[in-house]
């Protein structure tokens, strides 16, 4: 854990302003190495993913945690996003909704207690934004597990979906299984729940409509600028459109939302840069 500070104490003092930790499993850290205790400036931590986001937290910059697996020990972290301490952001990669097909992928099964997590969350930090990645088309994938999965978008109303149809890895076990599930039927499912999505997402980014909120901004010409706000991870979310000025490369600014499509925001600016 030292080290992973270390470099991002040397991220920040190079002017980097929003750290991203990045695992294949982030809620896991340290369960490798039996969370075992090791130091920074002295001080003594453990080496979990609690006590790395309380140390990232005090940086002074944004902190961004994906590929979170919502194990228990998750919810501890919702006080310190709540708090403003790291982002409040969770990119959970569900994959699936329908217990059959997360039994095959080899998942935990249990859709209807994620929407109790979801939820619990939710009223801990209410500017939470969960984002989550999706499969269609795995292999024995029948129409009605498809719907389970529709089903569970419609209650959930995530923030941020990502999805792609499945397709062979060399040497996954997934290979093996039977009832492939044909090409323009996976694509069709694919473009279902994308249309489904767009719908939710527009509906989520419309409450902040009239509201103030601090972007860092991404890129900038004379036709405008393009930023992001605390809920959109760079590449994979959504932006914030200031059109007719140009803002700092670099900077976090205060801007007012003034519209919204599908998955991106519209804005005017408010503040000069600032921290």
């Amino acid at each position: 854990m030292g080290e992973v500070l270390i470099e991002a104490e040397r991220l920040v003092a190079a002017g980097v302003r929003e750290l991203l930790v990045i695992a294949q499993d982030t809620a896991a850290y340290g369960a490798d190495v039996r969370y075992r205790t090791d130091f920074w400036h002295g001080r003594p931590l453990r080496t979990q993913i609690l006590s790395l986001a309380e140390a990232l937290g005090s940086l002074g910059v944004w902190v961004r945690l994906h590929y979170v697996y919502p194990y228990p020990h998750v919810d501890a972290l919702l006080p310190l996003m709540a708090e403003g301490r790291i982002l409040p952001y969770l990119d959970v990669p569900l994959q699936h909704a329908s217990p059959r097909i997360l039994r095959s992928m080899r998942r935990p099964a249990a859709a209807e207690k994620m929407l109790e997590r979801i939820a619990h969350w939710r009223r801990e930090c209410p500017d939470l934004v969960v984002r989550s990645t999706f499969i269609v088309g795995y292999p024995g994938e029948t129409d009605e597990d498809f719907e389970r999965l529709l089903d569970f978008l419609e209650a959930a109303r995530l923030d941020r979906v990502g999805a792609f149809v499945y397709s062979p890895v060399e040497g996954a076990p997934a290979n093996a299984l039977p009832d492939p599930v044909p090409e323009d039927v996976a694509q069709e499912r694919l473009e279902a729940l994308f249309a489904l999505q767009a719908g939710i997402s527009a509906e989520r980014l419309a409450r902040y409509r009239g509201r103030r909120v601090t972007i860092l901004v991404d890129a900038a010409d004379d036709q405008g600028s393009i930023g992001r706000t605390a809920g959109d991870a760079p590449e994979v979310d959504g932006r914030v459109i200031v059109e007719g000025s140009r803002l700092p490369v670099g900077e976090f600014v205060q801007v007012e939302v003034t519209g919204h499509d599908d998955h991106d925001l519209y804005a005017r600016p408010l503040t000069a840069p600032g921290r």
